[in-house]
């Protein structure tokens, strides 16, 4: 159960759970949709059945529609009649609770967010009283394990990181250029506007510094990201390329991976850097990097505040081809206990467990 299957990251990972689920011979596997707009971005494997509303939500009604998904909840879900439950959203998985309220379904919720993301007093009502009836609780990180053992009645928690994307670097013939690369939504939290400023001032002319993603949440960072690369003169050393479908071949053209965010719950963007064998550069925020990443082995993980530090380490990995190419073949290695094989299978055996 998901709102949509439109492009986003919880969607991406719904998507590859639901192809690894339908593989099972022994498995009828629904996807039921039921947010304003259920649309279908990802791929939709053989086999599975999906369930939408037939009614558009309308904005202006917003009490009434929402009433009136909440009843098409219900209904489909008695009909379907699951032996299990998946839902993910940190603020949907309170809905389909509230839908499937004195219905007894084993229903397993997992949260995509970062664990310290605060909530309106009405959401963390919800959060409180419901999450607490829920069969399990799926956690990306420990430290976001931790945080429902504090928060939420619910002593039913497990962790499972997300399916990471698997990049070919090894057969690719595409050839590497100094580039530094770092993928995310140009929103605050991300701190695209620290890594230009530490970027321009290396002294290393023959570097690029690219920047993949585009305007968000309404924050309007593009301009003034555009403006502050003038300001400091580096124009033809920073890109702003807006979003891009395809990735990959970034991937296979950088040389080093860089992310400074101080917010995620699992960034995928990390893990598919070390699939294709870059070295990364993170800060160690609070959950997330640190389940992927082993600091001075397949990556170096700076605290949030040391920016010295970060600069240290970016111009290290870019004077030295070894330190990359250690870190990177690491890396590659690493990140594979997140297959989608692996992350697959610990979702069956949990949300499947004691099923007769």
């Amino acid at each position: 159960m998901i709102p949509s299957l439109q492009a986003g990251g919880m969607e991406r990972v719904m998507s590859e759970l639901a192809g690894y689920f339908c593989k099972k011979n022994d498995l009828h596997v629904h996807l039921l949709l039921y947010g304003k707009e259920p649309e279908i971005f990802y791929y939709v494997p053989e086999g599975l059945i999906i369930h939408k509303p037939i009614t558009v939500f309308n904005d202006r009604f917003r009490q009434i529609y929402s009433l009136g998904r909440l009843i098409y909840l219900r209904h489909t879900v008695r009909k379907i009649n699951p032996d299990s439950i998946l839902s993910f959203g940190e603020y949907w998985n309170s809905f389909v609770l509230l839908a499937l309220y004195g219905l007894h379904y084993r229903v397993f919720i997992s949260d995509r967010c970062s664990p310290e993301k605060e909530f309106s007093t009405f959401h963390s009502f919800l959060r409180k009283w419901l999450y607490p009836k829920a069969k399990g609780i799926i956690a990306q990180s420990e430290k976001a394990k931790q945080l429902y053992y504090s928060h939420i009645c619910n002593n039913n928690v497990s962790v499972i990181g997300n399916p990471i994307r698997q990049i070919d670097s090894q057969g690719s013939q595409i050839s590497k250029e100094n580039i530094v690369l770092t993928v995310g939504r140009l929103i605050n939290s991300k701190h695209h506007d620290e890594l230009i400023k530490i970027f321009a001032q290396i002294s290393k002319p023959n570097w690029k510094l690219i920047i993949v993603g585009d305007d968000a949440l309404k924050q309007k960072n593009m301009e003034r990201l555009k403006k502050l690369i003038h300001n400091l003169g580096s124009d033809d050393r920073i890109i702003l390329t807006g979003a891009l479908s395809n990735i990959d071949n970034l991937f296979l053209r950088s040389k080093i991976f860089a992310f400074m965010s101080t917010s995620e719950g699992f960034p995928n963007v990390i893990g598919e850097a070390m699939s294709a064998g870059l070295p990364i550069i993170v800060r160690d925020c609070f959950a997330g990097p640190a389940e992927m990443i082993c600091n001075e082995e397949d990556g170096f993980l700076i605290p949030i505040n040391d920016n010295e530090l970060f600069q240290k380490k970016l111009e290290a990995l870019m004077n030295d081809e070894s330190l990359r190419d250690r870190l990177g073949s690491k890396a590659r290695i690493s990140i594979l206990k997140f297959s989608i094989d692996n992350i697959g299978s610990a979702y069956y055996n949990l949300i499947c467990k004691n099923l007769e």
